[in-house]
């Protein structure tokens, strides 16, 4: 479960931005936007949040640096070498922040124990690193290390309560590595839960979603089921999927792919199989007829490759971060999508959603509370600003969200000109 995040001096992000699923003041939905927290001080959080601004106004950027972040988690340890580059890339519109340290900061919960978890790193090496636990409510600092540029070597501070081969770990962190990922290579089982937070719990989705590989592979065993009843509930008129698997052949690429890229592909795919996905309608004899996948609409697809991950998160508690929701999606199945996390039914084990979209039809209070809609804009020095709805105080029941929205009461629209005419 998420409970906040910070973000500071990374693409177009530069002063610290914070984003908040605490629940904020007010009871509205309470029984279907949110839930309890069940750790040593209870409190409650929200189950989605919807993030609006116009284009290029960073909001892919913020949810870039949650991507940036767990890709180092998961990676700089297992699959990075000494002396190479991390993925950070500085807030360039300043001079004093493009040599700066990008800076990352995640507070979530797993099993009852909230953790907070950061670090900065510029494309060299990690500067700081720290993490703390609150298994009993208090803050335990299990771990902080710091980059002293004078001593050109790390200050570290292990705490008492991480238990394990510490020393061990220390020493064999490399400066572009992080200390939480090397230690879980080196088996810290205290540490392991943070490290599958970010593995197995965050889910991330760029503009278009999912490919759809994940939900033909639920086609293929007792799971194709809650596949139907998902496209059936979006009002999908689908009657069955059929999924082959057929050996790679080399001959089904596209003839004018570079060879360099073509070579790469041949040699990942060589001997593997690949999922073909069919669909079945009912012709108007009553026949089935078949149709190749890509024989579908583009939100058809669209849906279709979101039904596996959807299923899962709702059924597992995930944590979905997915940019631009609306692409290729009517209004009304972008409702259906959030509202399957609004409901303690469909989403037992609270899954959380957070969405950017410019899809405004939803932005109102039979949807979401105030306290769950986020805007983003730059500021006169091209900075992106991340901030609540809540702001500004919008009345309770009976502020139309939309119209002030697109009235321009809460900021985040595009300034659009006249053009010279042509002549």
């Amino acid at each position: 479960m998420l409970i906040e995040m910070n973000v500071a001096n990374f693409r177009s992000l530069c002063g610290t931005q914070t984003f908040s699923l605490v629940k904020g003041k007010g009871d509205e939905l309470a029984t279907s936007n949110v839930f309890k927290v069940e750790a040593a001080n209870e409190f409650e959080l929200l189950r989605s949040a919807a993030i609006y601004g116009p284009n290029a106004s960073g909001k892919s950027n913020f949810l870039r640096a949650l991507q940036t972040m767990k890709h180092i988690v998961l990676e700089s340890a297992a699959s990075q070498q000494r002396g190479d580059r991390l993925p950070v890339t500085p807030f360039r519109l300043s001079v004093d922040t493009r040599q700066a340290p990008s800076e990352f900061e995640v507070t979530f919960l797993v099993d009852g124990v909230r953790y907070q978890y950061g670090f900065s790193a510029t494309p060299e090496q990690i500067h700081e690193e720290w993490l703390l636990a609150y298994p009993k409510g208090r803050a335990q600092r299990w771990f902080t290390r710091v980059w002293a540029a004078d001593k050109k070597q790390f200050e570290w501070e292990l705490g008492s309560s991480l238990t394990g081969e510490k020393q061990l770990w220390q020493k064999s962190t490399r400066d572009n590595a992080l200390f939480l990922s090397t230690a879980v290579q080196l088996n810290s089982e205290q540490l392991q839960p943070v490290f599958d937070w970010f593995k197995t719990t965050l889910r991330m989705s760029n503009v278009g979603g999912w490919a759809p590989s994940f939900s033909a592979s639920l086609c293929e065993n007792d799971e194709k089921s809650k596949v139907m009843e998902f496209l059936h509930a979006a009002d999908i008129h689908i009657d069955d999927v059929l999924i082959e698997k057929k050996t790679f052949d080399p001959d089904d690429l596209p003839s004018d792919m570079p060879e360099a890229l073509r070579d790469a592909v041949i040699g990942q795919m060589k001997d593997k199989k690949t999922l073909e996905i069919k669909t079945v309608h009912k012709g108007s004899d009553g026949k089935p007829v078949i149709f190749d996948f890509d024989e579908e609409s583009d939100g058809t697809r669209k849906l279709f490759a979101f039904a596996g991950p959807w299923i899962d998160a709702l059924e597992n508690g995930y944590v979905l971060f997915i940019d631009e929701l609306h692409d290729n999606l009517h209004p009304r199945l972008v409702r259906f999508l959030v509202e399957l996390f609004h409901n303690s039914e469909t989403n037992p084990n609270n899954a959380q959603l957070v969405f950017t979209t410019h899809e405004t039809s939803i932005l109102n209070q039979e949807v979401f509370r105030r306290d769950q809609v986020w805007f983003c804009e730059k500021d006169k020095d091209q900075a992106t600003e991340l901030y609540p709805l809540t702001d500004f105080s919008p009345r309770k029941g009976r502020e139309n969200l939309e119209l002030a929205y697109l009235s321009g009461r809460y900021g985040a629209l595009p300034f659009v000109k006249k053009m010279r005419s042509a002549s």
